[in-house]
């Protein structure tokens, strides 16, 4: 996973864009975003290579990243076979 450090707004200035999470091709990768102009319950936004978006609040992604630190998301993916 490769985070790009640039922080890029789209054209009308309501995205702003935090990290790739791949970069690595040309696929429309994976993308970690703030919307500006979405309510504060939607203003996080995850976008996949496939066209699909999650949206969700700062707290909720305040949530998702705690899990990610304290590792429970790591042996949750072990669990599922997951490899990196």
């Amino acid at each position: 996973m490769t985070e790009r450090s640039a922080v890029t707004q789209d054209n009308t200035g309501g995205l702003t864009r935090l990290a790739v999470l791949c970069g690595q091709c040309s696929c429309g990768c994976p993308e970690l975003l703030v919307d500006h102009e979405a309510p504060p319950e939607r203003r996080i936004v995850i976008t996949d290579d496939f066209g699909q978006r999650v949206q969700m609040s700062e707290d909720q992604f305040q949530a998702f990243i705690e899990e990610a630190r304290s590792g429970r998301l790591d042996a949750t993916l072990a669990g599922l076979g997951a490899t990196r």
